[in-house]
């Protein structure tokens, strides 16, 4: 059961379609896996569509519906789609942007056995994978900006409670915590920040101009 949901401003943010792309995909991937905040969604989304029929109208051009024709006949033949690869763990929104399941994450080890994958995103925002052995606690660490974590496998627990699959924490600049996996199966999380952390050890931050974190 999802017991950490979105919150509105990042819902309206995601519907109105201002959050950076990293930002966009961890909330895609949340709303595809959680039916509250799926519906939520789309309330937003209808008083967006309920603003924009009140607004004027623009006239087209004389030549706007023969320029349109003229288009689609150079456009040329549409591609079929490629069957979709379904994935246990990645849910659809993170295979699309991966290009397939778990088995296409190209890994790189961070230390502690703690292993990542930086996802392709615009440079507003950073999005990555994260891979926790069971057990193996995240160095404490604060914020110099926004940090978005979904869980995709396992479980993990900080100072704000227990996140499970499906959870996710929204940790601002006031949020400090030390994330640690649960025994068991190992945790997989989905991360997005727009500014480094802030780690209290030396060789964190000695290694985060490397690993981009």
């Amino acid at each position: 059961m999802i017991t950490h949901h979105l919150n509105d401003k990042l819902l309206m943010a995601y519907s109105a379609g201002s959050l950076p792309e990293a930002f966009n995909l961890v909330v895609a991937t949340h709303i595809s896996i959680c039916d509250e905040c799926r519906a939520r969604l789309a309330s937003f989304d209808a008083i967006g569509g309920a603003l924009l029929d009140q607004d004027d109208s623009a006239e087209m051009g004389a030549q706007s519906l023969s320029t349109v024709m003229a288009r689609i006949k150079t456009a040329g033949p549409v591609a079929k789609e490629k069957p979709q690869t379904r994935d246990a763990v990645l849910p659809a929104p993170l295979v699309a942007a991966i290009g397939g399941g778990l088995d296409k994450v190209q890994w790189r080890a961070v230390g502690g056995g703690v292993r990542q994958a930086i996802l392709k995103t615009s440079d507003k925002a950073t999005a990555r994978l994260l891979h926790i052995p069971g057990g193996v606690a995240v160095p404490d660490h604060g914020h110099q900006g926004l940090e978005l974590t979904l869980v995709l496998q396992g479980a993990f627990r900080d100072e704000d409670g227990r996140f499970g699959r499906g959870d996710i924490e929204i940790a601002s600049e006031e949020v400090e915590h030390t994330p640690v996996a649960e025994p068991g199966m190992d945790c997989i999380c989905l991360a997005a920040t727009d500014a480094p952390l802030k780690f209290r050890s030396i060789l964190p931050r000695l290694a985060q101009p490397f690993l981009r974190i």
